[in-house]
């Protein structure tokens, strides 16, 4: 396609990437062998046809000013002795809300990349032992924005669906930028929640670093490393990184830090508090039982001592009238 870039090492880790995630969402690589069933294949085409599709490009790449239209060519093999009807069309590509890469259904209408490839025909017969040339155009709107745009090409036969990925960048100013927000430590699942934010125009494939600080010292200390992500520009994706052993008991403080290709990079922390409160609640039973008891023994004194003065005082004050009466028995007054 005209004015497509070489591929990076970089660019050939995300292929690998996206094309386990397209498995994983249902749609087979482009050459993909499913056994007997899989007896056609779709690829970007390699040029004079001198060479296996299989051996050239593993997606195509374009780039181009907003209202160009670039063209290229799908090579679609039929090596099976009989004929072949392959339907053809562009779709969208999104990150879900685990990060995980899906594409749009045949039939939601795409909105983006894959409403912009055309094919001069949306179905293609291929004869048996043969491989078709079947070219189409991508034109970008007038008023797209710089910056990546990805999508698909869709191809469905015999009950099998592959797709070969674009790679469109919009001419323009670019920007590599993501954030780590939500950072949070799940004690109880042992794990550590978090987002990763695409706030640029690029499509990212982030790495993240991670460390953790207790009171005794250090806790977690991960290097970076790539994470199994493709995210794509204006995308939020939610993701765990598990801790398998935490502390029993300790303050804690997590700190991660994402980082990407074009200068991209954030840091974003979180603090925790790891208590054992199966132990503490039964520490705090026998707490409450003893200061219980203690109360109970202090209540059961203070009315002992508040009762037992009324006889003495009553004894008292009849000893004091029968002083009073003997004494005046011995002056002779009338008592």
């Amino acid at each position: 396609m005209t004015g497509k870039p070489p591929m990076t090492s970089s660019a050939r880790a995300v292929l690998c990437a996206a094309a386990l995630i397209l498995a994983a969402a249902g749609m087979a690589p482009a050459h993909a062998d499913g056994g007997g069933s899989a007896d056609w294949s779709v690829a970007p085409s390699a040029g004079a046809g001198t060479r296996p599709a299989k051996d050239g490009r593993p997606s195509f790449y374009a780039e181009g000013a907003p209202g160009a239209v670039l063209q290229d060519t799908l090579s679609v093999t039929n090596p099976g002795p009989k004929p072949r009807t392959i339907s053809l069309r562009g779709a969208d590509v999104r990150n879900t809300g685990s990060g995980a890469f899906s594409v749009t259904p045949a039939k939601e209408r795409p909105r983006k990349t894959g409403a912009w490839i055309t094919f001069a025909k949306r179905q293609v017969k291929v004869p048996p032992r043969t491989r078709a040339e079947v070219p189409f155009t991508l034109t970008v709107p007038a008023g797209a924005v710089p910056g990546d745009h990805p999508g698909v090409i869709v191809a469905s036969a015999g009950g099998r669906t592959v797709g070969v990925r674009v790679h469109l960048r919009v001419g323009g100013p670019t920007l590599s930028a993501l954030t780590v927000e939500r950072v949070k430590v799940d004690t109880d699942a042992e794990r550590i929640t978090y987002d990763l934010v695409n706030r640029g125009n690029t499509v990212l494939t982030p790495k993240l670093a991670v460390h953790a600080e207790g009171v005794r010292g250090t806790l977690i200390d991960r290097p970076a490393r790539t994470l199994p992500v493709e995210l794509l520009p204006g995308r939020r994706i939610s993701l765990t990184e598990p801790w398998p052993d935490p502390p029993a008991l300790d303050a804690v403080d997590v700190e991660l830090t994402a980082t990407a290709a074009g200068g991209a990079r954030d840091t974003a922390t979180a603090s925790a508090r790891f208590v054992p409160w199966g132990a503490v609640v039964g520490g705090g039973a026998l707490l409450l039982a003893a200061a219980a008891g203690t109360t109970y023994l202090v209540r059961r004194r203070r009315s002992l001592h508040e009762e037992s003065p009324g006889p003495v005082v009553e004894q008292r004050e009849q000893q004091g009238q029968g002083q009073k009466e003997l004494a005046r028995a011995g002056t002779g007054d009338e008592l």
